[in-house]
């Protein structure tokens, strides 16, 4: 009698096989790995890299990487083998798995400089595939469809249309001003604060953005001043101010009180003045805030004053109408500024 019993299998079945074959792959791989050095602290690097990657002092295979430093440090002698190392993890920070969950994403952080805050897709304008070849004439007019079919669905709301005109000329001002990235999202916040309570309806976009980007740099501390943004505007200057007096009411920004030590920089680079000279410049300025003759003064004119007076002292002479120039002010308020530190502060210009 021949008796079946399911707890006996001398040949695997077809279903174990695959699991197996995983198995043993995966026993090889390790093996494979113990050879490799060892990196500590971070994801492993490709095979190619971790493979040559040996400390050229004591020949150690052993490796910390820190991502805060940017540095790969050998753990037998302390040798900094890799500077400035690409942190290839996330840019946000979990403490639970849920937290974690809910932050992880795929693909580039959200800017709020595009209207969507780049969660759309974008279809390339150069008609060519992966490998760098032209499209089939065929194939070229199918994307062209996809390309316009895109475009529509991506704005396809007045807000959305209102954002994209705003967020196209945040980029054309600030590439003409020259604003740094930091200053260019707080405008866009500030703009999409205003868009949200109903601010921009009746008013020009232009002049309703120029604004925001000038409460941003007022906020970033970033010596602009208004005649600076509205000067690349069709509005005008008056326009502009009526705007951002508008912002400073309705729209929640604190806005700090301009500085004139931050328009020293600036105005001593673009004459090119020593760093002396431009040190010299803001201690005028801290000793002409301590007797209180700076309220109420136009920053730019005080910073401009203060160069020229700290010129003639360290002997960078620079003209008044130079000075005024970088500063685009008047040379009457810088004139009126210099007569007054001069008085006020007991400062005595050496003769020429």
């Amino acid at each position: 009698m021949f008796i079946y019993s399911e707890k006996v299998s001398f040949f695997p079945s077809m279903l174990e096989l695959p699991s197996r074959v995983k198995l043993l792959s995966s026993k090889l791989e390790t093996k494979n790995d113990k050879s490799a050095p060892k990196v500590s602290n971070a994801e492993q690097e490709p095979e190619n890299e971790s493979a040559s990657l040996k400390c050229p002092s004591c020949g150690g295979t052993s490796f910390v990487r820190s991502f805060e430093r940017g540095e790969v440090t050998c753990t037998n002698c302390g040798l900094v083998v890799t500077e400035k190392i690409i942190d290839r993890g996330p840019e946000w920070r979990a403490f639970t798995s849920e937290e974690r969950d809910k932050r992880s994403r795929v693909g580039s952080p959200l800017s709020p400089t595009v209207h969507d805050r780049g969660l759309s897709t974008i279809i390339d304008w150069r008609d060519k595939d992966a490998m760098g070849r032209k499209l089939e004439p065929k194939k070229r007019i199918e994307i062209l469809r996809w390309r316009k079919w895109q475009i529509r669905t991506r704005v396809h709301s007045s807000m959305d249309r209102n954002l994209a005109q705003a967020m196209s000329e945040l980029d054309r001002i600030s590439s003409q001003i020259g604003l740094p990235k930091s200053v260019k999202e707080e405008s866009a916040v500030i703009y999409r604060r205003a868009v949200e309570k109903g601010l921009v309806r009746g008013r020009s976009i232009e002049s309703v953005m120029a604004a925001a980007i000038y409460a941003a740099c007022r906020t970033q501390k970033v010596p602009r001043t208004l005649d600076e943004i509205a000067r690349y505007t069709k509005a005008g200057r008056k326009d502009v101010a009526r705007c951002y007096r508008l912002l400073l009411r309705e729209v929640d920004v604190n806005i700090p009180i301009a500085d004139p030590i931050d328009f020293i920089t600036r105005i001593g680079g673009a004459l090119e003045l020593s760093g002396t000279t431009q040190h010299k410049a803001a201690e005028i300025i801290r000793d002409a805030k301590k007797m209180g003759i700076t309220a109420g003064k136009d920053p730019a004119g005080l910073a401009a004053a203060a160069i020229y007076v700290a010129s003639l002292l360290e002997n960078e002479r620079r003209t008044q109408k130079e000075i005024a120039q970088a500063a685009q002010v008047t040379e009457v308020t810088v004139r009126n500024r210099y007569k007054e530190l001069m008085k006020e502060l007991n400062i005595e210009v050496p003769l020429q």
